[in-house]
This record gives structure tokens, C-alpha cells and sequence, in this order.
């Protein structure tokens, strides 16, 4: 038996990464009632809400500070987990089984049940010792983030449910580092996942025709290729820069056609865009349309998602929180941070939105990055360890 078989905090999380909350068509109920279980054993209050539908349920343990009239903090997770392909795993994906060095193995261990386990972790090391804190907490768990969140935070954030919680902060999940430092995120990209629908002259193939599709998507290819590597040797030549800092331009899709001897009238090609926080979503759009016009015209632009530009967490001394969380990480623990714009998406963005300011922070560093990877997996030093840090963040940002 490993030394931690019997740490009650690593019990919890292993029970939580056992139910297999895996996407698509997800039944919640078993994660509602293993939060109901868990507020109750902390003597919290749980609400839940069901903002996206009836099979879409969110999650809200309050533990009430002694000011409540101040802008409390929120604590988020996601419930859900993404697909797995059991046969590439050596571990059963929702065992959570653990070896004799303690790695624990199980979808969600990274991503990010342990997050989620974590905020209750260090509530209950707080109350155990009979902490008081000035701001309210609100730990929430949210469904369908790995979908987009369309029927989790993003329904959420508009109802009046939502807005009574006062929220004045936002602390949700980061991406593992494999050094020393860990990352905080302040900002995450925009994404468009856009099509080019071209159109043009159809014909026989043993013709030259003129104005016809191919010429455009050759012409539109070059160009999205030409920007995509001009953005790859920007990461590369400045070592100030991460992959949160470039514009990521990925081919995914090309559609169209009717035989092989025919020139089709039609042809549909997709990308998928993630753009960096300092460019212009218009002027980026302005110059997506003059590239159509170059090719030739009879290309129009169609968005599969179009998300809009949220303004960036401030990372200074006008957010009092982030002052805080600064303060308790590298002055008060002495660990190390790295402050970065993360390259996809998470909740986040619908809090930073509504202008709440919200960092994403997962606790684990010299870990290997396996979130949606087969064998996923946390030590359960390394989880324990950011239940320690919780302990001091929750603290610092609820008395701010």
C-alpha cells in the first residue's frame, strides 16, 4: 500500500475521477450527488441550477464570509472530461488507480477534476481550523466546457442566479508546467473556426478555364500558409514570446467536388483561427475579405465560431486581487510564476466578459502535460501540494 492510500483528500479525488463524466451525452446526476455529499461533509449550503436545461446542472457550494456585501470569489470547475480510447491506455481511464509512486491515473486527473477537489481540499483544512473570511466563496462546477460551454457558463453568467452572487473574481483552470514555475493565466485567444466558400467556373477537365475554384483555393491556401509561418518564425526568433502570444492558423477541412474529370463549381475549405489578444478582430476580418476579393471575388465567409475579443485580466496594482494572488504565491510561499495568455479556451472568458476579472491557475508544476491524452495522470504529492496552495490563495483573495 502507498503512503497515501489512506490521505483522505486523495480518497475524495479518486472517488470523483470514478465517475466517468465523459463526453458526449452526459449524465451529471452522479457528480451532483457526490457534491451534495461532499458540501454536506463541510457543513456548506449547495444550490443548483439548471440555466442550460433540465441535463445541464451547475453546481454552487457558498461558504459565506463575514462581510458578505463584498464582491465574493468564485472558484470554478468543469464536471465533464473528454472522450477516451480505452484500448490506448494501460490504466482503466475512470480506476483511478495508483502506483507505488503515487501517479494517480484516471481521465480528469489533469483536466481538471483535481482543481475541482482542490477548492474543497483547502475549505475544509480552513474550517478545520476555524478560519473565518471576510469575502464569500462560491465553488462552482459547471457542465460542457469541453463542448464550449454554451449550456454551462455561458447560460449561467446570464441569469439572475449568477448575478447574485456578487462576483468580484474568477479563479478556474491553467495547463500543468513540466519546470519549476507556475503558469497563470490572465487572458486566453479568440477563436474563429471560419470557411471559405469559394465558387467559380465549372467546366469539362480537359479544359483551362478561367475564374475557377481551384485557382482561388490555391490562392487563399498561400496566403492563410504564408501568415501561419510568419506568426511560426515569430515564436521562434524572440524568446520573449509564447504560443499564447501568435496568431495559430490550422487547415482542417476541404470539401467539394463531383468526379475526377469534372472542374466543380464549388469548393469549401475550413481553418481553424486562434487569434492573439493584440490583433484587431476587424482589421483581421477586413483582410480575410481582401483576400477573397484577390483570388478572384466568388468567395464568401462563413464562421462555424466567431468568438469576440475579451479584454485581458489586469495584471497590476488596479486589480486588488491580482495583488493578492501575486503577493501570497511569490512573496509569502516563494514559488515561482509565469504569467501567460493561454492559447485555447475556458470558462473564463464568459466571466472576463461580464468585466470580472478571472486568472487561470492550475497548481501543478514538473508534471508531464497528458490533459486529453491517453493515461492521464497526477501524483499525489503534486495534488497535495496544491491543496497547500489553496489553502494560502483562498485566504489572501478572500480577505482582500
Amino acid at each position: 500500500m502507498s503512503a497515501w492510500e489512506n490521505n483522505k483528500e486523495i480518497q475524495i479525488f479518486r472517488e470523483y475521477l470514478r465517475i466517468p463524466s465523459v463526453q458526449p451525452d452526459i449524465d451529471y446526476e452522479p457528480c451532483i450527488e457526490f457534491l451534495r455529499k461532499q458540501a454536506k461533509d463541510l457543513g456548506l449550503l449547495i444550490n443548483v441550477y439548471y440555466p442550460g436545461g433540465k441535463t445541464k446542472p451547475v453546481a454552487v457550494i457558498t461558504w459565506q464570509g463575514t462581510q458578505p456585501e463584498l464582491p465574493s470569489i468564485v472558484l470554478n470547475s468543469h464536471m465533464d472530461v473528454v472522450p477516451v480510447f480505452e484500448d490506448k491506455w494501460v490504466h482503466a481511464p475512470f480506476g483511478a488507480e495508483m502506483d507505488e509512486e503515487g501517479r494517480i491515473f484516471a481521465r480528469g486527473s489533469q483536466d481538471m477534476k483535481c482543481v475541482g477537489m482542490q477548492h474543497l481540499a483547502a475549505i475544509r483544512a480552513l474550517k478545520s481550523k476555524g478560519v473565518q473570511l471576510k469575502r464569500t466563496i462560491h465553488v462552482t462546477y459547471v457542465p460542457d466546457e469541453e463542448i464550449g460551454g454554451t449550456l454551462g457558463m455561458a447560460a449561467f453568467v446570464k441569469t439572475d442566479d449568477f448575478k447574485k452572487l456578487n462576483v468580484g473574481f474568477s479563479l478556474d483552470e491553467g495547463i500543468a508546467s513540466t519546470d519549476d514555475v507556475y503558469n497563470v493565466y490572465y487572458a486566453e485567444k479568440y477563436i474563429w473556426q471560419v470557411h471559405f466558400k469559394i465558387t467559380g467556373q465549372a467546366g469539362h477537365g480537359s479544359l483551362l478555364l478561367k475564374n475557377t475554384v481551384g485557382e482561388k483555393l490555391h490562392y487563399i491556401l498561400n496566403k492563410m500558409m504564408a501568415f501561419r509561418e510568419h506568426e511560426a518564425k515569430r515564436l521562434e526568433s524572440n524568446p520573449n514570446l509564447s504560443i499564447g502570444d501568435v496568431t495559430m492558423v490550422n487547415l482542417t477541412t476541404i470539401n467539394g467536388g463531383v468526379q475526377s474529370n469534372v472542374v466543380p463549381a464549388s469548393l469549401n475549405v475550413g481553418f481553424d483561427i486562434r487569434i492573439a489578444i493584440d490583433v484587431d478582430p476587424k482589421e483581421f476580418e477586413s483582410q480575410l475579405l481582401r483576400w477573397c476579393e484577390e483570388a478572384g471575388g466568388g468567395i464568401e465567409l462563413a464562421f462555424d465560431l466567431k468568438q469576440p475579443k475579451i479584454e485581458a485580466t489586469k495584471i497590476d496594482d488596479s486589480n486588488i486581487f491580482w495583488v493578492a494572488f501575486e503577493k501570497c504565491l511569490t512573496k509569502d510561499m516563494g514559488l515561482k510564476i509565469r504569467k501567460l495568455i493561454l492559447p485555447g479556451g475556458t470558462d473564463s472568458r464568459f466571466i472576463r466578459q461580464l468585466g470580472i476579472p478571472a486568472l487561470g491557475f492550475s497548481p501543478m508544476i514538473e508534471t508531464p502535460l497528458l490533459l486529453h491524452d491517453h493515461d492521464e495522470y497526477l501524483k499525489a504529492d503534486t495534488y497535495l501540494r496544491g491543496c497547500e496552495i489553496y489553502v494560502n490563495l483562498i485566504t489572501s483573495l478572500a480577505n482582500a
